[in-house]
């Protein structure tokens, strides 16, 4: 009786939150599983189903696959080059000195900014005539350097994926400076006198103890590179010849450009689906902790 009236209690409080969390949350993702069965304007009452039209012509979509092509590009290349700077940033940032903690700040800055402030910043950062990035090029020597980072097919991807990681590497920063400073300095003295040091040390010892930090941050990158939009729409707008176009910014094309909010509902579950496929991918990698410790 008092098990039960506890749990009463717990469910009492609980109830409110489960109850927003379902009303916006579980319900909108319901609706989008629904409204994809349908072909719809969107601004109409009138909706004709069509089953599994929309995604019968999603797979056969080119500029679809070609978009979760750079998506996958901006995980990989992107994540690689993140993870590794973080990690390197973050380890070398140890010490608890003012100037350290205010690197640490610095680094976080980007990613507190507004996505639409980054945007704009890095846009005069690649421009052509009066960018940071060509003029510096040009003072190092390089007078006839000259490059459109943003409208040229082959750097548009790389330039829109680099001011993404410039955004989002302080909070992997603060992440793996979390997890480094929460390995205990005993172990760290034990694989010294081990005779474990510089890089041996931390493939051997902090490496392996950083291993629920690397989940985390890898199923966040994940996350936000998949669900990239603003940044793209903001620099590229998917251009030039699609060659930055993303999910996200293509989903936006069919809905409000196209009006297909039917088939763009259907990119939305597809996008959905692909995030939680990749993530409990990550999780499978990650299901066994090589230092044995409890997830």
């Amino acid at each position: 009786m008092k098990r039960r009236g506890r749990t009463l209690f717990v469910a009492s409080f609980l109830a409110p939150a489960v109850a927003v969390y379902g009303l916006f949350v579980c319900w909108p993702v319901l609706q989008a599983f629904q409204f994809s069965m349908f072909r719809w304007k969107g601004v109409s009452e009138n909706k004709t189903f069509v089953g599994l039209e929309n995604f019968q012509r999603l797979v056969e979509d080119k500029f679809f696959w070609q978009a979760l092509e750079h998506n996958l590009w901006i995980v990989g290349v992107g994540g690689s080059i993140t993870m590794a700077l973080a990690l390197a940033i973050s380890h070398a940032l140890q010490d608890q000195s003012r100037f350290t903690r205010f690197l640490r700040g610095t680094y976080l800055f980007p990613h507190i900014v507004s996505m639409v402030v980054v945007a704009i910043l890095w846009m005069f950062v690649y421009n052509p005539s009066i960018g940071l990035l060509t003029q510096s090029i040009q003072k190092m020597g390089f007078s006839d350097f000259n490059v459109t980072w943003l409208a040229d097919p082959k750097t548009a991807l790389p330039a829109v994926s680099a001011a993404f990681v410039w955004y989002a590497i302080g909070f992997y920063v603060m992440l793996f400076a979390a997890g480094l400073k929460a390995i205990s300095k005993d172990v760290e003295e034990a694989a010294e006198l081990d005779g474990a040091r510089g890089l041996r040390k931390f493939w051997r010892v902090t490496w392996p103890l950083l291993w629920s930090v690397k989940r985390v941050a890898v199923i966040h990158f994940i996350i936000s590179a998949l669900n990239i939009f603003a940044l793209v729409f903001l620099m590229t707008d998917g251009g030039p010849d699609r060659k930055t176009e993303v999910m996200l910014t293509y989903l936006y094309e069919q809905a409000f450009e196209n009006s297909q909010y039917g088939y763009s509902t259907a990119l939305a579950v597809a996008n959905f689906a692909i995030v939680m496929a990749l993530s409990a991918f990550v999780m499978f990698v990650f299901r066994k902790d090589p230092t044995g410790a409890r997830a």
